[in-house]
């Protein structure tokens, strides 16, 4: 029992590279995890009126460093349709559906680079949690001279981002930036497949610009969204310690090969 328990938290010390019979752990892990997140942070929905003021006061921070970009890059691209859509799909396809697969790609071929990017995002996604409670913002979409793009020209946000699931003031920090970025560093320093890297380059690229040009977030909220993923990532590369210890006590360790272009899973960040 207390092995099992141990793999369920570092499933790489389970020694099959591509057994898949603790993966039931996983989805019950990430599944409570998720529900935590997405509980709390509707729960914490912020009060409009602190929700307008901090976000004025996080543009004017903005314009005293010049990154107050939000209305001009908008409005430069609402005239082209398929520029509009295309970063309405960036938006809404290249976030969930990239987390997870490059979470389902990890698990199977390099365990530890897995565990690594679950750990920095619950980490990360818990330091979230304080923003959206006590500093909530409102996003640029609600104020004039905005469009939500997302909202009135595309119908397909709803199957990943249900409004019923949504903290409308939970603009600070943007994940969709900070996992994004998360994810494309991780696979990046994990594939040598040379497609996949451009994919982790770009992806969270264009994310930066979707979360813009979109109006759902100010630009700092990607900044600060890549600051606490990378603090994420770092405590949970800390937290390493706990995995070694246990292959010290005598858990089987096997090193984790996958086909060409994925690197062994000893190796570390």
């Amino acid at each position: 029992m207390v092995r099992r328990l141990k793999i369920i938290v570092a499933p790489e010390i389970a020694g099959s590279a591509r057994g898949w019979r603790y993966f039931p752990g996983q989805v019950f892990i990430v599944t409570v995890a998720a529900l935590i997140y997405f509980g709390v942070r509707m729960i914490t929905k912020g009060a409009e009126v602190a929700a307008f003021k901090n976000a004025y006061d996080l543009l004017t921070f903005e314009s005293t460093l010049g990154l107050d970009l939000e209305a001009w890059s908008q409005s430069a691209v609402l005239d082209y349709h398929w520029m509009v859509t295309f970063f309405n799909w960036v938006y809404i396809w290249l976030h969930w559906p990239v987390i997870i697969g490059a979470l389902l790609l990890l698990y199977h071929y390099n365990r530890s680079r897995y565990t690594l990017m679950r750990n920095a995002m619950i980490v990360s996604g818990a330091l979230g949690l304080v923003f959206f409670a006590f500093f909530p913002v409102a996003p640029p979409r609600f104020f004039d001279g905005f469009t939500d793009t997302v909202t009135e020209l595309s119908t397909s946000y709803k199957y990943l981002q249900p409004p019923s699931v949504v903290n409308k003031y939970a603009a600070l920090p943007s994940f969709h930036v900070g996992w994004n970025v998360l994810a494309g560093v991780i696979l990046f320093r994990t594939v040598r497949s040379i497609p996949v890297r451009i994919f982790a380059v770009a992806s969270p690229l264009l994310m930066s610009v979707a979360v813009v040009l979109t109006g759902n977030h100010w630009v700092i909220d990607g900044f600060v969204g890549i600051a606490l993923a990378m603090i994420g990532l770092y405590v949970a590369h800390r937290l390493g310690w706990l995995t070694r210890r246990w292959h010290e006590e005598g858990a089987e360790e096997e090193e984790e090969v996958g086909p060409a272009g994925i690197e062994p899973a000893t190796e570390r960040l």
